[in-house]
């Protein structure tokens, strides 16, 4: 009796789970994180919204008024915009994940946030007479906007949506160089980190 009483038991050992079983637990992970994530972030298209704002720069820092100032950086906005768009779309496309897809509209619904507030801050800001803050401004949210839909995104994204949220907070402190403050986020930035993009991610 005292020998059954004082036996150890010993632990159950329990089998390692098959290597077909941990290689399915891989696959599924990988394809739920790829289905959260919008990858079409075009690197290509950045280097070209990179290219047209350095000569805006050199352009608007040659006019003698704000509203011409204004208008330059307005009409590069447009313009810029639509290059981002048209690449996204054809990078989408080619990856299978299209704009309206799960990734692609929480990536658009995070970025939008912080584009109408700059659209806001914009006008009035204008209108006051204080258009020396909007490069500032303008890459204080467009850095803001690309950290929170970048979230949702490869880690270079939110990386660059923090490089543009420094700058603009420099031009913030010394708006007297506003069109270099531009030319460095709008151009330098996009051009760094689209090629980037574009030789780590596919284009």
């Amino acid at each position: 009796m005292l020998d059954r009483q004082h036996r150890v038991r010993r632990p159950r050992s329990h089998s390692p789970a098959p290597a077909g079983a941990l290689e399915d637990l891989r696959f599924i992970r990988e394809t739920l994180e790829r289905s959260s994530a919008f990858t079409a972030i075009p690197g290509w298209g950045q280097v070209a919204m990179g290219a047209t704002a350095l000569p805006a720069a050199w352009l608007a820092a040659r006019q003698n008024s704000p509203s011409m100032w204004f208008t330059v950086w307005l009409v590069e906005a447009v313009f810029a915009s639509s290059l981002g768009i048209a690449a996204t779309q054809n990078k989408a496309q080619r990856a299978g994940v299209p704009l309206t897809s799960g990734p692609g509209r929480k990536f658009a619904l995070s970025f939008l946030p912080a584009v109408a507030a700059a659209a806001i801050l914009t006008v009035i800001l204008y209108q006051s007479g204080m258009a020396r803050f909007l490069p500032g401004t303008w890459l204080l949210l467009f850095g803001a906007g690309v950290v929170s839909a970048g979230a949702l995104s490869v880690a270079i994204v939110p990386a660059m949506g923090t490089c543009f949220m420094l700058l603009g907070a420099a031009a913030l402190m010394f708006p007297v160089w506003g069109n270099l403050w531009m030319a460095l986020g709008f151009g330098g930035l996009h051009l760094a980190f689209g090629f980037s993009i574009a030789r780590r991610y596919g284009g």
